[in-house]
């Protein structure tokens, strides 16, 4: 009972602020060009931020070849006025000084089965967090817990459950430029962004009962800032992308409300000494190609197939997904439905056929999506 409680109390909150426009509004920092980051301290909490997640995505198989896809992901949605000043005033642990919220998911690509699950949480004792000094990201007994750059990954629910080891096999790439992934014009209309591209990964996965031993590549995607789309976005296409020859590529298509692509989306080439290269709007062309799936939850209709050609890297891809139903139907008027899910690449690069892995978000096909 306390939980649903605290629950309702945090949404309560959260509908009330997640509207808030203005880069800078209740003081909190504005993410501008020239930041510098420093790690381990930027793979953790920036309180002076209004907004914060952490993304961890991956596909994994058994030794017998069964394919799976999992996400987990940890948010912290800042819902005072005062800025970072709220941590100083608060008098009680129980203060809601920002909301947390997690989202776990798992594909299981041959079983045809999409489990996943959702919980808040505010900070209390010990609730949710992440801490530099505990070196962990958590929220009730989903957490990451760090080791150097080496991530411990536990996720349980009743139904299906993760426990994974992720390596970096290249050290964190920094995405945009002068240290800030611009979303649209004007300051602060960005987020400071840092991703792991390369994660050997090994582990157990759990689904109704049945234990797999499983190995594969996972990412992780760490983004913070106060203020990002403008009133004409309505929503993105994020792809993330491991490649068989030891690059990776991240693009994210933001769309405008009339459909179009919006000039300020962008994304990353890593090479296979991790290596990064910027690239514009100019530089790549990405479109929906073929068949679309629509939510009987939501009413979205998302494209779930894509080509995508980079002219400068002389690639051309064509991406499918083997599960079309990878959809996290929110359960919170103010947290958008998206659909997140295990996709498949091939193609070529410089005429030499081509293959990969990797994981696709879309947001916006519901409801235009608001992070002002």
């Amino acid at each position: 009972m306390r939980s649903r409680f605290s629950a309702a109390i945090a949404v309560c909150v959260l509908l009330a602020t997640l509207g808030a426009a203005g880069p800078e509004e209740g003081g909190y920092r504005a993410a501008l060009p020239g930041y510098r980051f420093e790690f381990p301290r930027d793979h953790f909490s920036h309180p002076e931020f209004r907004t914060e997640w952490w993304y961890y995505t991956g596909n994994l198989r058994t030794r017998e070849g069964r394919a799976f896809g999992f996400e987990l992901t940890f948010f912290r949605q800042a819902v005072s006025d005062n800025g970072p000043e709220r941590l100083s005033r608060t008098t009680s642990p129980w203060d809601v000084r920002d909301v947390y919220l997690a989202h776990f998911a798992l594909s299981d690509l041959q079983g045809g089965r999409f489990l996943h699950d959702q919980r808040m949480n505010r900070a209390g004792p010990g609730l949710a967090g992440a801490s530099l000094d505990a070196r962990r990201v958590w929220n009730g007994n989903w957490q990451v817990q760090w080791d150097g750059d080496r991530q411990q990954l536990q996720a349980v629910t009743p139904a299906f459950a993760a426990r994974l080891t992720l390596r970096p096999a290249k050290p964190p790439v920094i995405h945009g430029v002068n240290g800030v992934s611009q979303k649209a014009a004007g300051a602060g209309r960005a987020s400071h962004y840092v991703s792991f591209t390369r994660l050997v990964t090994s582990g157990t996965l759990e689904v109704e009962g049945q234990r797999f031993e499983v190995e594969g590549l996972s990412w992780m995607d760490h983004e913070f800032f106060t203020h990002q789309l403008s009133p004409e976005q309505a929503g993105w296409d994020w792809f993330s992308l491991q490649l068989d020859d030891g690059t990776e590529l991240m693009l994210y298509r933001l769309r405008r409300v009339d459909g179009n692509a919006d000039p300020f989306s962008a994304g990353t080439f890593v090479d296979a000494a991790g290596r990064a290269t910027h690239l514009s709007a100019a530089d790549f062309r990405l479109e929906p190609r073929g068949r679309t799936w629509k939510s009987a939850a939501t009413g979205g209709a998302y494209p779930l197939e894509w080509a995508i050609t980079v002219d400068s890297l002389a690639l051309s891809l064509r991406l499918t997904t083997p599960l079309d139903a990878q959809e996290i139907a929110s359960r919170h008027a103010a947290v958008p439905s998206y659909w997140e899910g295990a996709i498949r690449v091939a193609g070529t690069r410089g005429g030499q056929p081509m293959a990969g892995s990797g994981y696709l978000e879309m947001t916006g096909y519901d409801a235009r999506v608001r992070l002002q």
